[in-house]
């Protein structure tokens, strides 16, 4: 998965949110335009081949004033014949887990 292949797949709606970011961006105050904006603009900060759900990623991005980080995977639905996108979940990375937009904190 690379950012060029994110933003392409973003820029033809072929994403779904899950029900975990849905809940996510609206505790963060998040609508799915800044999402948009975010991955569009935004560049992949961590990779994750081996998650055992499917491989995903972390792209970072802001949206106005806003940094925000959206995890996402491929989406598996059966009988599915072009690939699409999934949202699985979206934060203001804030500290002690993120100094910024592409540090990770340090733990306590």
């Amino acid at each position: 998965m690379t950012i060029e292949e994110i933003r392409e797949l973003v820029r033809a709606g072929r994403y779904e949110v899950s029900i975990h970011a849905q809940q996510e961006r609206l505790e963060d105050d998040l609508d799915i335009n800044e999402i948009e904006t975010a991955l569009l603009q935004g560049e992949l900060i961590e990779e994750y081949p081996k998650d055992p759900r499917g491989p995903s990623c972390l792209v970072g991005g802001l949206a106005g004033p806003k940094r925000i980080h959206v995890v996402i995977g491929w989406a598996t639905r059966k009988q599915q014949v072009e690939r699409t996108l999934r949202v699985i979940t979206v934060y203001i990375p804030r500290p002690p887990k993120w100094t910024d937009l592409r540090t990770r904190g340090t733990k306590p």
